[in-house]
């Protein structure tokens, strides 16, 4: 199957919402990323997301291009033809894009889709980010509403996000000493991205709730869930269930798993993996490099053993652990068993 047409995507978060539970969304930066992501999600009959930041873009672009949206379009591409080989559905997004580089990034992928739907193609993605969250609220949202717009006329849905993110990832706003105040939206903010964007296409919200990125020791995170569960409630009581948002959940590396699921009763549909699955994929190459030391590396003059410094040898290792992390985040998410692949609409 394909990546997810627009109408299946939007089943897939429907689908999610109406059972309480969250789609992965595995950040991914080469073929090997992919295929760890397409492997972890059919192994678990879980439909999931595979997404590109911009420095994913710029890695997969080469070292003398760096350019991330020719890179994203190209993990895109690959992602598309992938996907067809595995009986669940995956969409395609974006990750953590700052309005300084918007135009240069989401810009040309929007233009990307466009151009293939004029095509008579299916779009690139079903969806991009834009984080506007370091800028004031209304900043933020004159912003979004422009990208929601654009997204909108070709059947993209947009993320959004207000409150920062404590922590540093891959270009992400916040920083570890963010001040507490911002790592909380508060029910005021969920209302005002509400009037902000309602109407326009449909969006996906990360609100913050104290999460941050990267991995820390237990205790060192203070999530408050319930923040979600206020702001929902602040605005269904205001304009009624239906205007319910589509949450989105960032920093849930290490995050004990009794607070993810209490987020998915609170209207989280997507949760954000990078952080651990870094970890997962890195780690057996790290085992595999010192168990074999002396055939990696040629010392003392020897040849060393090909069977070992064979990129392959450790990328298919590490492929696999990178699976079982991925397949371990859909056990979490709830969304294990819950493939909508054959009942999903064209």
């Amino acid at each position: 199957m394909p990546v997810a047409t627009p109408k299946q995507f939007a089943d897939l978060l429907d689908n999610a919402q109406q059972n309480d539970y969250a789609l992965p969304a595995v950040n991914c930066t080469s073929i090997m990323t992919i295929n760890a992501a397409l492997k972890g999600f059919a192994d678990n009959k879980s439909d999931g997301i595979i997404q590109f930041s911009t420095g994913a873009g710029q890695f997969a672009s080469g070292l003398n291009n760096k350019d991330a949206a020719y890179g994203s379009i190209i993990l895109a591409e690959a992602t598309h033809r992938l996907a067809e080989k595995y009986d669940v559905l995956v969409g395609l997004h974006t990750d953590h894009c700052q309005p300084q580089v918007a135009e240069s990034f989401l810009l040309p992928l929007i233009e990307a889709t466009k151009q293939r739907r004029a095509q008579g193609l299916g779009n690139l993605f079903t969806g991009h980010m834009l984080d506007a969250s370091a800028l004031p609220l209304e900043e933020n949202m004159k912003i979004s509403q422009e990208y929601l717009k654009l997204c909108a006329e070709q059947e993209l849905i947009l993320e959004v996000e207000a409150g920062v993110v404590g922590g540093e990832e891959d270009g992400a706003a916040g920083s570890e000493d963010t001040p507490d105040e911002l790592l909380y939206t508060t029910p005021e903010d969920m209302l005002a991205v509400h009037d902000a964007l309602n109407g326009l296409g449909r969006y996906m919200f990360a609100a913050t709730f104290g999460n941050v990125h990267g991995h820390y020791k237990p205790g060192a995170v203070k999530l408050r869930p319930e923040i979600l569960k206020q702001g929902q409630d602040a605005v269904m009581e205001k304009y009624g269930k239906e205007a319910a948002f589509d949450l989105v959940f960032h920093g849930g590396s290490g995050s004990p798993v009794s607070q993810i699921r209490e987020t998915l009763g609170y209207g989280v549909i997507k949760m954000n993996i990078d952080t651990d699955t870094q970890y997962a994929f890195t780690r057996p190459i790290a085992r595999h490099m010192m168990e074999n030391v002396e055939g990696v590396l040629k010392i003392d003059g020897e040849i060393g053993n090909k069977k070992v410094y064979d990129p392959r040898s450790y990328l298919k290792k590490a492929e696999e652990a990178m699976a079982a992390r991925v397949g371990e985040a859909c056990d979490n998410l709830c969304s294990a068993g819950k493939s909508i692949f054959n009942t999903a609409s064209v």
